[in-house]
């Protein structure tokens, strides 16, 4: 399967599947597959990002609390949270529910 675009990404709903649980520490989210046995270590913004990804209807609406939060601009936001979710969807972390239609 292809990558998603960022547009494409940004409007889908992402999540976590059933074989995939984490935790949240201070210094660190670590996300286990458990299909595969294998942890992840998420730095505690790449953790935040992945909180919100899960509470926010899509990908694109967790964008503008994270601006805030951070204090960036919305666009470093949109391509900061699409590389995040590039590489969990590469490692089988998250997976696209559904997306809007263009």
């Amino acid at each position: 399967m292809a990558s998603p675009s960022t547009a494409e990404l940004l409007a889908a709903r992402v999540r976590l599947p059933q074989h995939v649980v984490h935790r949240s520490f201070v210094a660190e989210t670590v996300v286990l597959n458990l299909r595969t046995g294998k942890y992840h270590g998420l730095n505690p913004t790449a953790g935040k990002m992945l909180e919100a990804l899960e509470a926010a209807p899509t990908a694109g609406a967790a964008v503008p609390e994270l601006a805030r939060e951070y204090g960036v601009q919305p666009a470093q936001i949109e391509s900061d949270l699409t590389a995040l979710c590039q590489g969990l969807l590469e490692r089988g972390l998250i997976e696209i529910v559904d997306a809007d239609p263009a």
